[in-house]
């Protein structure tokens, strides 16, 4: 009998296989008890204690009644609130914020405030509803009485009543000090409300046009920014073109095709390096340790395979092995020779590109002469060869569809015809 005693006091719940720890900790606990109703903190791991309920005091609140100082009538309120805040200011008084609204004497309008299209009463009686409704504007013009006094709009009476503000600072203002005047201009307002009643009576169809030409307008800064980012590398093209073309003329004389195919050596005396200025900008090699010649040959990934296909096209109309012998001398002949093949690639290109604008702007202004907008085409206007602007056969038809966008479809050097 004391073994199955010992052995029932002993008694655990195993947690079924499958279940998680923390489970089963929230469905048993060591003293069986329960899972408590309301949440509780605890420090005894997965045990849980009972919250502890009613251990202080609640505090008292009373029915007690209460004014707003705001108000200046004396009503009186009723509200719960706490017994320890009895005979406490309301809470929210201090958001009952009011401007000051300046006062002024006889004497002062008589001497500084006194206006022609305005009289004492219609002042006093602006300045009267400015107190009262905090200088809501809106709310002062509602409630003027335009059949007494002469009818004002709320710029009339906004600029009234700075100007009064204003001046009445300037003479009580102490000598030597900054004042912050207060300024109002009428005339501003007055056409910021015009232009937005037009804007607001615009029809759809007005609506479209403007969206239109704020697109055109868009198009027409980015075209003109891709020009301006045109004609920049065309200009570095033709100083790099025309720099290298000097240095090289002064201190060398060029190799023939034949000693480049070759690759004869004895030539290279009178080949002296000349600094690149444009083309291929090879890397340079000045780490420590064995590199080889022909990762000097190697193109940097700068150059494009557009650019890579017409180079080895160049050199084969030219005669020169792509890969040459890797000497010193050879290397950096072929990387230079390269570099000029290049340059004169992209100074092609840019030729084509000017070429197409320029014949395309000649066939725009035959559609506009043609279409009464200006003169005719002059003599200095003509081709160079003689012949007239493309496409004045398709310029048939409707005026507005003769006039091609020129600035927005150039010619890429994708779509020219390389000539060698």
């Amino acid at each position: 009998q004391k073994k199955s005693k010992k052995s029932s006091e002993t008694l655990t719940f195993k947690r079924p296989e499958g279940m998680h720890r923390e489970v089963y900790a929230l469905l048993y606990s060591d003293k069986k008890d329960a899972p408590p109703l309301l949440p509780s903190d605890t420090t005894q791991g997965y045990r849980t204690v009972k919250a502890k309920l009613g251990s202080k005091k609640v505090r008292p609140w009373k029915w007690m009644p209460f004014t707003n100082p705001a108000r200046k009538d004396g009503a009186m309120f009723y509200h719960w609130r706490r017994a320890a805040e009895e005979g406490k200011d309301y809470p929210f008084a201090r958001f009952n914020k009011t401007v000051q609204v300046p006062v002024y004497s006889e004497q002062e309008y008589q001497m500084y405030l006194h206006d022609d299209a305005w009289t004492k009463a219609e002042t006093d009686h602006l300045f009267d509803l400015a107190r009262r409704f905090d200088l809501r504007f809106v709310v002062i013009h509602d409630r003027y009485d335009h059949q007494q006094f002469k009818k004002r709009s709320v710029e009339d009476l906004k600029e009234r009543y700075y100007h009064i503000c204003a001046k009445l600072a300037n003479i009580r203002a102490a000598p030597g000090t900054d004042l912050k005047i207060p300024v109002f201009d009428a005339g501003h307002e007055r056409r910021r409300k015009e232009q937005l009643e037009r804007l607001y009576n615009r029809t759809p169809e007005q609506v479209a046009e403007e969206e239109y030409l704020i697109q055109e307008l868009r198009k027409i800064e980015t075209r003109k920014k891709e020009r301006e980012k045109r004609t920049q590398d065309l200009q570095k093209l033709i100083t790099a073109a025309d720099t290298t073309t000097e240095q090289r003329h002064s201190l060398y004389m060029k190799p023939c095709v034949s000693c480049v195919s070759s690759i004869n050596t004895s030539c290279f005396d009178l080949f002296q390096a000349v600094p690149e200025t444009a083309g291929i900008k090879f890397p340079d090699f000045k780490s420590a340790g064995v590199t080889l010649r022909s990762q000097r040959m190697k193109l940097p990934s700068s150059v494009g395979q557009k650019k890579i296909k017409a180079l080895e096209q160049m050199l084969m109309e030219l005669g020169v092995d792509l890969n040459p012998m890797p000497t010193e001398e050879i290397v950096q002949m072929f990387n230079e020779l390269r570099s000029d093949l290049v340059l004169l690639y992209e100074l092609k290109q840019a030729f084509a590109n000017c070429e197409y604008e320029l014949q395309m702007l000649r066939h725009r202004y035959e559609a506009l002469a043609k279409a009464g907008s200006i003169g005719p085409l002059s003599a200095e206007g003509a081709h160079p060869d003689g012949q007239a602007g493309l496409g004045i056969e398709e310029s048939k038809g409707d005026a507005k569809d003769q006039i091609i966008d020129v600035v927005g479809a150039p010619l890429t050097p994708n779509s020219v015809r390389r000539k060698v």
